[in-house]
């Protein structure tokens, strides 16, 4: 937890964290505009969060987006502040929703988890159907991973994969996976209680991405950076950014305790 105090005593650090708690995905220019610091001292600010995990940062292009992320602020209070009054976290809601995309301009989920494994095992991780199948709780696809090839889906543990209109956008093995997410399912409307006829028809409509970038941790002693970036959403409000969000968090938690645990991957075929 040092770190992370460390990170919270400068009120410049805690004036970024506000920042991207109103917007996720800015840029340092963005970041240092009306600081009154220089670019090299918000460069060392964001350096300093980013060690502490607070900051998470993706690149896109020739640029780099930063994120916060509220899980290790999730984690101090737990410790720290749940123990003697078990109210107080509900205050931390703000920062959840902005890991989950509805503080953003540009609605999308972004999360990064780090992995003590193998770039090779991870991509495995991500395409083999049965390992799939235990992490996601006997949901998940199943596909050639070949660009262009449809990603099957099974919506239900007990049912047959489905041709659900996915399809793969980029498949590099060990570094990048991306493909096109499913639509809405009738399943979904009563789940997120849809009011109208219009307003469903409307969100059957969205069709979002999923990518998943594996690179090498900047401190090799954290393993492997997987960030997963799903994004294409309509607008902050969608129901399926609403259901991704807490999904994804569940889904990777699982999956870094099944790898580290080496289970299931180490096993002979």
């Amino acid at each position: 937890m040092d770190p992370i105090f460390k990170a919270l005593a400068d009120p410049s650090r805690r004036e970024l964290l506000d920042r991207l708690n109103a917007r996720g995905g800015q840029t340092l220019r963005e970041l240092g505009e009306g600081l009154g610091m220089s670019r090299q001292a918000v460069s060392k600010h964001l350096a300093v969060l980013e060690s502490a995990l607070l900051v998470t940062v993706v690149r896109q292009g020739r640029e780099k987006l930063h994120y916060l992320d509220p899980v290790p602020i999730r984690e101090l209070a737990d410790r720290w502040i749940g123990r003697y009054e078990r109210h107080r976290p509900a205050a931390l809601s703000p920062l959840e929703q902005t890991l989950e995309g509805t503080a953003m301009d540009k609605p999308e989920f972004v999360y990064v988890i780090y992995i003590q494994t193998t770039a090779e095992k991870l991509y495995r991780a991500l395409t083999d159907p049965e390992f799939i199948e235990i992490y996601m709780g006997g949901y998940g696809p199943e596909s050639t991973w070949e660009v262009g090839a449809p990603v099957r889906w099974k919506m239900d543990p007990d049912g047959e994969f489905e041709e659900v209109g996915q399809r793969v956008l980029e498949a590099e093995p060990g570094k990048r996976l991306s493909y096109t997410w499913h639509t809405l399912q009738p399943m979904h409307r009563q789940m997120f209680d849809f009011a109208s006829d219009e307003e469903w028809e409307k969100a059957v409509q969205e069709r979002s991405k999923v990518a998943f970038d594996i690179e090498p941790a900047e401190e090799p002693e954290m393993g492997i950076k997987l960030t997963i970036t799903h994004d294409g959403f309509d607008s902050p409000d969608s129901k399926m950014l609403e259901g991704v969000s807490g999904g994804w968090v569940v889904i990777l938690s699982s999956l870094k305790t099944l790898l580290e645990g080496g289970k299931f991957l180490d096993e002979p075929a």
